[in-house]
């Protein structure tokens, strides 16, 4: 089996205070940094931050979040979950993200995606209709810059390159890059055509449904004659010292953020059954005690071949006490756990 990273996503979700208020975004901002800089003292592998442009997520400018964190700690390395490619332009993109890696001394990575909100296109004065049309444009674009070469490039959703080069350019070369995927094969094959690391979003069902989406990876690498490459997967996870205490004190918090955004969506109402399997032992949320939680893990890791796996561990209200105790049993207790039965 292929060494295994251990990483942390979070989208900066807007979480509730000692008084049972929302905190505002400010404290939410300053205590993501707290919690990465406790991910570095563990010696966890990746610390990741998502971009969104809601009122219920903290983090709209994921770059400067993960300067401040370059600052106070040492060894994490530190990306997006994920940046939303479509809404941005991949010139900036480059240059926020190799500026990221000057400051951390190479530790920057990068997730790209479409991500699962549209918030972005009407705020950048984007047309939604033009969704797979940008993407697909940008992400050639980008792939183009990630040679760190002179690059020429036109397309219809920016402006034309001709030998230009961007600044700065990496020390090493080689800015990290992924494709975050939540399981749409063109985008497995698309990951596989620009041959970048794969990173897959499992956030409900079996993990192990994404076996066949790993082996059309696989076999479009191949295909394309690239040599294998990474892949990694994200899902929500809280531990806690028993499963039934991660489960009592996860849910409130789970369930309102589900139906928030649910209600946007037409999706039902969760239940507390649904929950419950989701977390049990063949469901997506990494959810329970650090032995309940490595397992799940372990399972996912061993059955996609994964090189990495990162534990969303921020969940709506949830607050930032109870998320330093979680990030805490996931670097003591969940880690080493993970790593035994990895072999």
């Amino acid at each position: 089996m292929p060494h295994l990273e251990l990483g942390l996503d979070t989208f900066g979700d807007v979480s509730f205070g000692a008084d049972g208020t929302l905190l505002p975004h400010d404290e939410v901002l300053r205590n993501v940094v707290a919690e990465a800089e406790l991910a570095d003292r563990l010696g966890l592998h990746f610390f990741g931050v998502g971009e969104h442009h809601r009122a219920d997520f903290a983090v709209s400018a994921p770059e400067v979040v993960l300067a401040a964190i370059a600052g106070r700690t040492k060894n994490i390395h530190l990306g997006s979950a994920v940046t939303v490619l479509s809404s941005d332009d991949p010139v900036r993109v480059f240059q926020r993200f190799s500026t990221l890696d000057a400051i951390s001394n190479g530790r920057a990575e990068v997730i790209i995606g479409r991500g699962s909100f549209t918030e972005s296109f009407p705020l950048f004065g984007l047309d939604l209709d033009r969704y797979e049309e940008l993407f697909n444009e940008r992400l050639a674009l980008f792939v183009e810059l990630l040679k760190e070469t002179p690059v020429t490039w036109s397309g219809r959703t920016r402006g034309a390159l001709k030998d230009q080069r961007v600044y700065p350019p990496t020390a090493s070369g080689q800015l990290r890059t992924w494709i975050g995927v939540g399981g749409t094969p063109a985008s497995v094959v698309r990951a596989a055509h620009y041959g970048l690391p794969l990173m897959l979003a499992i956030i409900g069902g079996d993990p192990l449904a994404f076996v066949p989406y790993v082996q059309l990876y696989h076999r479009a690498l191949k295909e394309a004659g690239r040599a294998v490459l990474p892949v990694g997967a994200h899902s929500p996870g809280y531990i806690a010292e028993t499963d039934e205490q991660a489960s009592e004190e996860l849910w409130p918090h789970y369930a309102t953020m589900h139906d928030r955004i649910g209600r946007e969506r037409g999706w039902p109402p969760t239940t507390r059954a649904g929950f419950e399997q989701s977390a049990g032992p063949g469901g997506a949320l990494c959810v329970g005690s650090p032995a309940t939680v490595a397992a799940k893990i372990a399972r996912t890791a061993k059955a996609l071949g994964l090189t990495r796996f990162d534990m969303k561990y921020s969940a709506g209200t949830l607050p930032h006490d109870k998320m330093l105790r979680s990030i805490e049993l996931y670097g003591t207790q969940v880690a080493p756990r993970v790593r035994e039965l990895m072999g």
